[in-house]
């Protein structure tokens, strides 16, 4: 249930989104302490962005999950998803928002129903 959608000015390759894919998967379920099989990641490359007047290297993430979220949590994914962006795409942590939205069941839906 934990869903991040990455949006990035940076054209991504299939190899890079794989590992991106890869790192924040494991990264959203340990902090979240959720199962891996529930965690949806999304990443979107080559969007054009200005942060702050200009089109450097920057991004914007929104995670979404049930709970488990608050400001512990959300500072940790923070940091570990900026540092994922750094490693992989080479975006420097002051060009990255990210946004925490933290949901009720009945307004997340799975499976042809809601959680």
């Amino acid at each position: 249930m934990p869903t991040l959608n990455l949006f990035t000015n940076v054209p991504v390759d299939a190899v890079v989104a794989s590992d991106i894919l890869k790192d924040a998967t494991k990264a959203v379920a340990k902090i979240l302490s959720k199962p891996e099989s529930y965690v949806m990641i999304l990443v979107n490359g080559g969007v054009p962005i200005s942060f702050g007047g200009t089109e450097e290297p920057s991004a914007y993430g929104e995670l979404i999950s049930i709970g488990a979220l608050g400001p512990s949590a959300n500072a940790k994914l923070s940091a570990t998803i900026a540092e994922i962006l750094q490693t992989k795409l080479s975006i420097d942590s002051s060009r990255f928002y990210i946004k925490f939205y933290d949901v009720q069941r009945p307004f997340f839906g799975f499976n042809g129903s809601t959680f």
